[in-house]
Formats: C-alpha cells, structure tokens, sequence
C-alpha cells in the first residue's frame, strides 16, 4: 500500500513563504499527482495537480503564488507557497490525482501575523 509523507508546514507571517515536501513509498511514474488542502470546518479541496509531462493546473485563488513540482526519480512532490494570505491556512496533503491512495497524516500550514 502506497504511504505518503507531507512535511514543511508551519507558523508563517502573511506575505511570507513556505516550501511542502511529499514523499511516496511508491513510484509516481506515469501517475498524475497533487496537493489537496482542508481548512477546518471545510471540505478538502485540490489546490494544484502535475501530470507526468509536468503540465500543472491551480486552484484560481492560488494561480501565480504556488507552483507544484515533482521528482519522478526520488518520488516526491513539491508544493513552492509564496505570498501567503490568511486564507490559505490549512492541513495540506498530497495524493494522486484523482486521489485513491489512502491520505497521509497532512502538514499544517498557519498564516497569522
């Protein structure tokens, strides 16, 4: 069964900037991956996905601020946050897209002055 390890989350000032690292236990070749993220109170939304030929798609909200990249050799993605906004507070997970593998634990992300 496929495992997956988020990390990176934290405490960051609004404007500030964080970098989320996710790794598989398997391979990601040929496999669409993405970053998903639930706010509390909130359902879990897709808020970036690459495809096996690096073609990326974002949520609006977060169009010209992240940038989601991946390592097929290493198994990982990336998640690049920049100019961080209050709203974008949230438990970040990544997964497949669309997601089937079971979630990971998630990484926190708190944007708070």
């Amino acid at each position: 069964q496929v495992q997956l390890v988020e990390s990176g989350g934290g405490l960051v000032q609004p404007g500030g900037s964080l970098r989320l690292s996710c790794t598989v236990s398997g391979t990601i070749f040929g496999i669409t991956m993405a970053w998903y993220r639930q706010a509390p109170g909130k359902q879990r939304e897709l808020v970036a996905r690459i495809t096996t030929d690096r073609s990326t798609n974002y949520l609006d909200s977060v169009k010209g601020r992240f940038t989601i990249s991946r390592d097929n050799v290493k198994g990982a993605v990336s998640l690049q946050m920049d100019s961080l906004k209050p709203d974008s507070a949230a438990d970040y997970y990544c997964n497949d897209y669309p997601a089937t593998w079971s979630w990971g634990q998630g990484t926190p992300v708190t944007v708070s002055s």
